[in-house]
């Protein structure tokens, strides 16, 4: 294990504590701990964060997700473990945390409309950005 480059929490604290306050929000709101925490961790397997990854596969299990769902969350697109509602959420992390080479088109826009009210979307977007921003904070200062 490497040393954590610097201690971010505790030379940033007034940013990183607008970090928690935003994650908390977020995990009390109306999109549900599961779904949340199931992008969070979606979003984490992309960005290669093993601690993220620890850490919301742990909260989803205690949150009392089946492991069996877990193991399949790579392959959500196809696997039956997964609702409309939750492949959309999904879909959506996925193009927004690939944003820069994908962009953020209607085709994955769209079918959140079906599924969620515009405060959950924005919301959900949030959540992936804030999710992004932790890892980048994770993997850049070896957490």
């Amino acid at each position: 294990m490497s040393q954590m480059r610097l201690p971010f929490a505790t030379l940033s604290p007034a940013a990183y504590e607008g970090l928690l306050t935003t994650n908390n929000a977020l995990v009390k709101g109306s999109l549900g701990i599961s779904l949340v925490e199931l992008v969070y961790l979606r979003v984490s397997q992309i960005n290669g964060c093993a601690y993220c990854l620890g850490k919301h596969a742990k909260a989803l299990r205690e949150a009392g997700m089946a492991q069996a769902k877990l193991d399949c969350l790579a392959g959500w697109r196809i696997s039956e473990h997964f609702d409309a509602r939750e492949k959309a959420a999904l879909a959506w992390a996925e193009i927004l945390t690939h944003v820069s080479s994908q962009g953020a088109p209607d085709a994955v826009y769209q079918p959140l409309k079906e599924h969620f009210s515009d405060a959950q979307i924005s919301d959900l977007t949030f959540a992936i950005s804030l999710m992004n921003a932790f890892n980048r904070l994770a993997v850049g200062m070896q957490l």
